[in-house]
């Protein structure tokens, strides 16, 4: 069982499906969103996801709708409806220490002073299909 919530506790999510990824998004669009530097997410289906609280979404033209609580702000998602997947942010998570990124996404957007030297595959852009 994945389980968590905001930073407030307004807002809960919880899903028994397994991670299709762990990633980490290095992407301008990402670095907006959450208002850091990447943005480390675990991807699960979007069916059996259940979130209660005051969640609320931004439409992105890059199709990803962003989710977060409204009353404390806290990123909680990044939900792409048309692929039926949905990205916990990790800093969310109940027990991030569950789940470890296997590579790097977009770091052709990296900020300049963050250096990656963790092992991890690094993809300028997405990854390969």
């Amino acid at each position: 069982m994945i389980e968590g919530g905001c930073l407030c506790g307004a807002c809960r999510y919880r899903t028994g499906a397994a991670p299709l990824n762990v990633r980490v998004c290095h992407c301008r669009r990402c670095q907006k969103a959450t208002g850091a530097a990447f943005y480390a997410r675990v991807m699960v289906p979007l069916v059996g996801l259940t979130i209660a609280g005051p969640v609320g979404w931004l439409h992105a033209d890059s199709g990803i709708r962003r989710g977060f609580c409204t009353r404390c702000g806290t990123t909680l998602f990044s939900e792409r409806q048309s692929a039926g997947t949905i990205g916990l942010s990790m800093g969310s998570l109940d027990r991030p220490e569950l789940f470890a990124p296997t590579e790097h996404i977009w770091t052709s957007s990296k900020q300049a002073w963050l250096v990656l030297d963790d092992g991890r595959p690094q993809y300028p852009e997405g990854p390969p299909a």
